[in-house]
């Protein structure tokens, strides 16, 4: 009877070894699985680069309307500078309180102002992968903080849409919109059936203030002594590519995704 104590208790005892070292085995090969499972997290995050899209070109070159068709297709966040302004002003922030005071006072917003709401608009979660900026930077010296902001941490690619000062004039001056359902024409390159007429409700076609002549040559003016400085700045950098921005819209984009795809 003393001898069949002894070999249970033998016996209780290596099975109490054999459990703990197995209990050891599991847990040292859980270690293990989860220690591979963050060093490929780490190297997939390092691996997939952020991509950041800047489109240039003058105001009626067609950057408005490329930036949408391709962050929509390429699944990033398209930032304006307007929105960027309509965003902070209408949510009553801070930085939309001052960019206000200085609009409605008939003042360019200055460019510190302009870079606070944009860092503060990149920093969210939705361009953890990259993000398209269309209208922004507008200035070399913002060109110059974006650069220092980004660097090391994105991909950059700068898209620069080129067209003649004639072209643009043509584009935004002949520009006719519908009073009633705010269809669009233009008298040079897609004019109404019926002169000052709307084809699609028979309404009446007016020119809107800021397509005019007046206001599109200013535009040019301020583009041209602010904005196209640039294109150097970037071609210094080794990043800029250029696109007809006269060829047909579906051209240019076929042109723009290709860029994409080879650069991103």
């Amino acid at each position: 009877m003393h001898f069949d104590n002894e070999i249970s208790i033998s016996s209780l005892l290596n099975f109490s070894r054999n459990a703990f070292q197995t209990s050891i085995k599991i847990f040292i090969i859980g270690i293990l699985f989860v220690m591979t499972s963050i060093s490929a997290n780490q190297n997939n995050i390092n691996s997939s680069e952020k991509t950041v899209v800047i489109m240039l070109g003058p105001p009626g070159s067609g950057k408005g309307t490329q930036a949408v068709k391709l962050t929509r297709e390429v699944g990033i966040p398209h930032i304006s500078t307007g929105d960027l302004f309509r965003e902070n002003i209408a949510n009553g922030t801070e930085l939309g309180k001052q960019a206000k005071t200085y609009m409605d006072a008939g003042k360019l917003v200055p460019d510190q102002l302009v870079l606070d709401m944009l860092f503060d608009r990149i920093s969210r979660v939705d361009c953890a992968n990259g993000f398209l900026l269309d209208g922004s930077p507008r200035t070399v010296p913002q060109a110059e903080a974006l650069d220092n902001k980004i660097e090391g941490k994105a991909k950059l690619i700068v898209i620069n849409l080129s067209a003649s000062d004639a072209l643009i004039e043509k584009r935004i001056e002949g520009r006719r919109t519908c009073k009633s359902c705010a269809e669009i024409f233009n008298i040079y390159f897609s004019p109404p059936k019926i002169q000052g007429q709307c084809d699609r409700c028979q309404g009446e076609l007016y020119q809107r203030p800021d397509d005019s002549a007046a206001v599109v040559q200013e535009r040019l003016r301020v583009y041209n002594a602010q904005t196209k400085p640039l294109i150097s700045h970037y071609t210094d950098k080794g990043v800029l590519v250029t696109i007809d921005g006269e060829s047909p819209p579906e051209t240019v984009y076929q042109h723009l995704i290709k860029v994409y795809k080879k650069q991103g």
